[in-house]
């Protein structure tokens, strides 16, 4: 009985206190209910912000204004800058590129907003051999070894851990190597000019690649595989994807087909030559530029005077030569479609070995172009040198692609050159030579 009791006394407790006193009290009370309403800012606080953000506005217009005012003017003084030429009167110099009987090349081929010229030069080089050999005339794809030397060089980089440069830049035999392990194609088969394009523009990809693998290197992400995929990735967007396969005169096939069957150039018959004091001579040697990436170690190197005396002999033989360096000299000028050396930068008589070098070494002469030298002509008494250049200061003047090379430029401030080894012939046993001394 007693159990009863305690167990109702119990429950009653259990029920006054999980009813509610409105229930309890016999009255029903209204629940609390949640509601949005605008944010309550208060006015003084807001007064502040409002002061800070009007000085803010103040302090950023006033230096708007100061950034604008210094942009003006540096845009005034960059389209008001001038630089240094050289007054062409009375120089006898060649008036047309119709004057010099130049072997066959097509017409020069501009490469726009690219640091191209390693392969837009001895490409046509090159197609001046293809018709030498074998009497075809075959314009060939200049960016399907652009393509493909960037992947090249992003291997080189990734191999190297970063420790290669990564720029625009090559050398003349970047060609032959990329199409002995690639092939070549026409150009028609690749433009490189992606989607729409009408010229070559390689800033922003160029950009993209570099910052890519700085993230690479930054980060030590050292695979190879995975690095190459990324960059022909941006390539592709860019540029287009080259050819697996494609057809050529009603048959199909692969770059490596038309370079072995088509055009049917041997990369191995070509030579290069550079003439410096910081290797000895007829020994061969590496051209230390930033451009030779790879870097290439076999350059043949003669002095000056049969340096020059092999570019003549080329012409005189119908060769024609792929060859390369400073084009940023007071005496290069494309209005005049001619470089020469002028006497206040150098007297003719001091152009030797010496001043050569001496310019390399300081970097007044540097690695910045490459060109394609057709042919030889002798005007007023001087060596002059019919050029197909595919940069735009040769578009400057009356003769649209074309330069006039002085012999005394040339001895100057051109620092190496590629040649079918026929030509150098006889040259090639003095290397022996030294080779056997040592």
């Amino acid at each position: 009985m007693k159990r009863i009791v305690t167990l109702a006394l119990a429950a009653t407790i259990i029920a006054l206190v999980v009813t509610p006193a409105s229930v309890q009290s016999g009255k029903r009370k209204k629940r609390d209910r949640v509601r949005y309403e605008k944010y309550y800012r208060d006015p003084v606080l807001k007064e502040m912000r409002d002061e800070m953000d009007s000085l803010r506005a103040i302090r950023d217009s006033l230096t708007a204004g100061i950034e604008k005012e210094w942009e003006d003017k540096e845009k005034k003084k960059d389209e008001e800058r001038k630089i240094i030429r050289f007054e062409f009167d009375g120089i006898e110099k060649p008036q047309s590129p119709d004057e010099f009987e130049a072997p066959f090349h097509f017409q020069p081929v501009a490469q726009y907003l690219t640091g191209t010229c390693w392969s837009f030069s001895p490409t046509s080089f090159l197609e001046s051999e293809v018709k030498r050999f074998t009497g075809q005339e075959i314009k060939l794809s200049e960016l399907h070894t652009v393509y493909w030397e960037y992947v090249e060089k992003a291997r080189g980089y990734v191999r190297k851990r970063g420790n290669q440069p990564f720029e625009q830049g090559s050398e003349c035999d970047a060609v032959l190597i990329i199409w002995k392990r690639y092939g070549v194609v026409p150009a028609e088969v690749y433009t490189g000019l992606g989607a729409g394009g009408t010229r070559h523009n390689h800033r922003e990809m160029a950009a993209e690649m570099r910052t890519y693998l700085e993230f690479v290197k930054e980060h030590g992400h050292w695979d190879e595989e995975a690095a190459i995929a990324h960059i022909r990735q941006i390539l592709d967007r860019y540029l287009g994807r080259p050819p697996e396969r494609f057809e050529y005169n009603g048959k199909e096939m692969t770059p490596k087909q038309f370079l072995n069957d088509i055009v049917r150039i041997n990369p191995d018959d070509y030579v290069q030559l550079m003439s410096t004091l910081s290797v000895p001579f007829y020994e061969q040697g590496k051209f230390d530029v930033p451009d030779n990436w790879r870097p290439t170690d076999t350059y043949y190197n003669v002095p000056l005077d049969e340096y020059f005396r092999y570019i003549k002999l080329a012409t005189q033989k119908g060769y024609t030569v792929c060859i390369g360096g400073d084009v940023s000299e007071p005496g290069y000028n494309g209005f005049e479609d001619a470089a020469i050396v002028p006497t206040f930068d150098l007297p003719q008589n001091y152009i030797d070995q010496d001043s050569r070098e001496f310019r390399f070494y300081n970097n007044t002469t540097q690695d910045d172009h490459g060109v394609h030298l057709l042919a030889h002509k002798t005007v007023g008494g001087r060596d002059w040198f019919l050029i197909k250049d595919s940069a735009r200061s040769a578009r400057h003047g009356k003769h649209e692609g074309y330069y006039f090379y002085r012999d005394d430029y040339i001895r100057l401030k051109m620092l190496t050159y590629m040649v079918h080894a026929d030509v150098v012939r006889d040259l090639m046993p003095k290397f022996e030579k030294e080779t056997e001394a040592e």
